[in-house]
């Protein structure tokens, strides 16, 4: 079952999942708009090994005029939003607008775990150049009940609230 718009604003009253900070213009029939964060990062090489522990991120703040996505790269950001339930599981996609000009998010990684309440990474590739902003309205999260026995998540991820590079194999370990 997902949740509606006002199901949403109610849950979120009773304190059954987190959006802050919280804009009621964001709520949609049955989902809520994210927003982009203030920073982004993209990988230094485009020569990437998954097997890697060296993932060497070049870190910059979007400027008022926007900034200009190259194709051919990867660009790690944040939601504004920190997002979570332990009742609910988020999951989030981008905007159908900004897909139609060729910029594509959260193409792998679209669904939340219980218990985790943070900002999330975002997955933004673009396949022309394109002019992105801080505030930007990105995506939308959705919400949908857990049905059977709840185990909440208490990774390495869930507790992180800027854009994130694949973990290091020994950071996962030491968070199991």
């Amino acid at each position: 079952m997902i949740l509606t718009g006002p199901a949403i604003a109610a849950e979120r009253l009773a304190g059954r999942l987190t959006i802050e900070p919280y804009d009621p213009a964001q709520l949609n029939p049955n989902s809520y708009n994210y927003r982009l964060g203030p920073v982004l990062r993209v990988h230094r090489s485009h020569e990437l090994d998954s097997r890697s522990t060296a993932r060497p991120l070049d870190e910059f703040t979007i400027p008022p005029t926007g900034a200009l996505l190259l194709p051919g790269r990867i660009y790690l950001g944040t939601t504004v939003e920190a997002v979570g339930s332990t009742h609910y599981v988020p999951s989030l996609i981008g905007r159908s607008s900004l897909g139609r000009l060729g910029v594509f998010l959260q193409y792998s990684a679209d669904m939340g775990n219980l218990g985790a309440e943070h900002c999330w990474t975002l997955e933004i590739e673009v396949v022309q150049p394109t002019l992105v902003y801080a505030g930007d309205r990105m995506g939308q999260f959705t919400f949908t009940a857990a049905d059977g026995e709840v185990r909440l998540y208490d990774g390495h991820f869930g507790r992180i609230s800027e854009a994130t590079a694949p973990a290091r194999p020994e950071l996962l370990a030491a968070s199991r």
